[in-house]
């Protein structure tokens, strides 16, 4: 090499195309296998679970059962949050002086389902209470100053934000003006500055010492109801009995999981509760949706509401208001609730056909400019503001890279931002901040608006910053499989070892196998434009079906032995319940 030159990273092969899109070639990790001693010591558990409880980090019989039983972190009590005993007394002086109280929420499932749910708590407690949740066209995300000046005008006193406004300093300010208070709840990460609020909710914020940081917005919002029920039983206040927690978790587990709320500690505790009120469900609106899609409410698990439920909820804010999901999650009329989640389940379609389309110019435009890119961006004045952050999500699936897509208007231009585990998103934007108008999120999905003549710039800070953060690594995506067995291990009773795994999701996998050397007996392609590949695979001893999502091209070359990796489940189609392979990645056998 020569002295002073760098080798820069190269643009990973593509193994195939599918629809266009190149799947990269994945990294396949097989975890350690679990040491001889912890083996001994998690002796009650079968053996394939010991492998992984060990992969998942709970090596002693107590942490185990402790992750099994979905036991939360102990210091869990709502008071425990800063902010909650100041919130919870403002709240109770607003509603025995009926004060008239706004919920501000969010277009998205944990703003939606946070809303509904401190609107239901107050509402129940005699508060004079209604929900506003701004519409993404015409507002953009979070507080602004013309809803603040109409809420203030029509005798608003006091605004509980839930899932945002943790860097709205500007807006509460403005609200202070106005003689208005503020209650801050959100889960986002802060800024340098926190917002002059009358309190302040969000453990990610410095000195709060709170043990679960994670908690979606919905989960905040549970936490100050309790907190605020607890106040008022204190003072000698009769709470009505609806206020019961099995009445509240339904919603909390649909907004943690459809926000991609990691399913460990508190969250993993609340989820699997409001699953459970799921499967029985109360709300009106919960079971019409369910209907529209075609569910079995007493077999809803957490993959259903990822992708199932949380997509219909975000489809009316990404298309239009999101108060149709609001008022679904609301409303005790069973004729409106049909009515709206046929609503739902319509506009769903009409998001994934565009969202198709997003992606395919995104990538066009990102592409053209520099076919190696280590950010990606496209922006266009066509693009769907509700949709960009999907199509921005599926570009970092298909490139493992940091992706931006963004609506470009008049004046500014509005963007969603997906990342991958080695580039915390917001971190880089807060670099960029002096040339931002809004920004926040998280590591690895974040917003921000940027004015037109200031976008150049931003770029090139932007790729500056993913040069300086990625240019060294090799940047594949890697499946990490929890243990590598034959197909002949895999029998019904170890389906039921996994159930106690539950909920998995974001932060909580499924347990992922790797088989080797499997012939493949049958292959077809299924689903729209043959997308996704349909194939029945044997170690010789014993035959499985296997659904590969999104790689229908494989059908071209099909391999006469493979080897794969997997997620073991049950799939359960027009009343009868089969076990069938779910493979994340395959390859020709060597």
């Amino acid at each position: 090499m020569t002295p002073g030159l760098s080798v820069r990273w190269r643009w990973p092969d593509p193994i195939i195309k599918i629809n266009n899109m190149p799947v990269l070639k994945k990294r396949w990790q097989v975890l350690p296998r679990i040491p001889a001693e912890t083996d001994r010591t998690l002796g009650n558990y079968p053996p394939i679970l010991r492998q992984i409880l060990y992969n998942r980090g709970y090596p002693t019989p107590e942490e185990a059962e402790r992750f099994i039983q979905a036991q939360p972190p102990e210091g869990t009590e709502p008071h425990n949050l800063i902010g909650v005993t100041a919130a919870a007394d403002r709240l109770t002086r607003a509603i025995q002086s009926e004060e008239s109280i706004a919920v501000y929420g969010d277009y998205d499932a944990d703003g939606v389902t946070a809303t509904a749910l401190l609107v239901q708590v107050l509402e129940a407690l005699g508060a004079a209470v209604r929900g506003y949740i701004p519409n993404r066209f015409d507002e953009g995300y979070g507080l602004n100053f013309e809803a603040l000046d109409s809420l203030q005008r029509e005798g608003v006193r006091l605004i509980v934000t839930v899932d945002c406004g943790i860097r709205a300093i500007a807006e509460i300010e403005h609200a202070n003006d106005l003689g208005v208070d503020l209650i801050v709840s959100d889960h986002h990460h802060p800024g340098s500055a926190l917002p002059p609020a009358y309190a302040v909710i969000n453990p990610k914020q410095a000195g709060d010492e709170y043990p679960e940081k994670y908690l979606a917005g919905v989960g905040l919002a549970y936490k100050l109801a309790l907190g605020l029920i607890e106040h008022l039983e204190s003072l000698g206040v009769e709470v009505p009995g609806e206020l019961v927690p099995e009445n509240l978790l339904d919603l909390v587990a649909l907004g943690t999981v459809a926000d991609l709320a990691p399913l460990v500690g508190e969250n993993r505790t609340l989820v699997r509760q409001g699953l459970e009120s799921l499967r029985t469900p109360r709300r009106q609106g919960i079971m019409s949706l369910m209907g529209a899609a075609g569910m079995d409410p007493q077999r809803v698990t957490s993959t259903q509401i990822g992708f199932v439920l949380g997509p219909r909820l975000n489809a009316a804010g990404r298309l239009d208001t999101a108060e149709a999901a609001y008022r679904l999650l609301t409303t005790r009329d069973y004729m409106e609730a049909g009515k709206l989640a046929q609503m739902l389940d319509v506009q769903n379609r009409e998001r994934q056909q565009i969202t198709r389309e997003i992606q395919a110019h995104a990538e066009e435009l990102a592409l053209a400019e520099d076919p190696e890119p280590l950010l990606i961006f496209a922006a266009h004045p066509s693009f769907n503001p509700g949709v960009v952050g999907l199509a921005a999500s599926r570009l970092t699936e298909a490139y493992y890279r940091p992706a931006i897509v963004a609506h470009q208007g008049e004046e500014f231009t509005r963007a969603s931002c997906r990342s991958i585990s080695e580039f915390h998103i917001t971190a880089a934007l807060d670099e960029c901040a002096d040339l931002l108008d809004h920004h926040g999120g998280h590591a690895a999905a974040a917003g921000f608006t940027v004015r037109n003549d200031r976008l150049e710039e931003l770029l090139q800070r932007l790729r500056s910053i993913a040069e300086r953060e990625l240019a060294a690594l090799d940047l594949q995506p890697t499946l990490s499989a929890d243990i590598e067995i034959p197909l002949r291990e895999l029998k019904p009773e170890l389906l039921r070892h996994l159930d106690q795994l539950q909920p998995t999701g974001y932060g909580n996998r499924q347990p992922l196998f790797v088989s080797r050397g499997l012939m493949v007996k049958h292959a077809k392609t299924v689903g729209r434009e043959g997308a996704h590949l349909k194939l029945a695979v044997s170690d010789g001893w014993i035959t499985f079906d296997a659904i590969a999502f999104r790689q229908g091209d494989w059908i071209e070359a099909m391999p006469k032995h493979v080897d794969m990796v997997y997620t073991f489940e049950r799939n359960e189609f027009n009343g009868r319940v089969t076990l069938q392979l779910n493979v994340k990645d395959l390859r020709p056998s060597e």
